[in-house]
């Protein structure tokens, strides 16, 4: 199964390794530091053009994941998960 994120992007289930609330999240030191060096190393990809109100954390290991920004909630996202919807 996979998750669409927006843009034509989908990432299998089994590879989310979290679903994160930029709000809530992002005023951390330590997700400010884990983002920027994400960014530093090119591994954030954003999939949105509004305002990005979470990211997802793909792949084998966090420091090797993919963070990808999206312009959806994590509750969104979420619900996409439990009901299997791809739109």
């Amino acid at each position: 199964m996979y998750l669409h994120l927006g843009q034509s992007v989908v990432v299998p289930y089994r590879s989310i390794l979290g679903i994160f609330d930029l709000d809530h999240t992002s005023w951390a030191y330590k997700t400010r530091e884990f983002l920027e060096c994400a960014q530093r190393e090119g591994r954030v990809i954003s999939v949105c053009d509004d305002l990005p109100r979470s990211f997802v954390l793909v792949g084998e290991k966090e420091d090797t994941a993919m963070v990808y920004i999206c312009q959806l909630s994590p509750t969104a996202l979420l619900r996409r998960v439990e009901n299997h919807t791809f739109e």
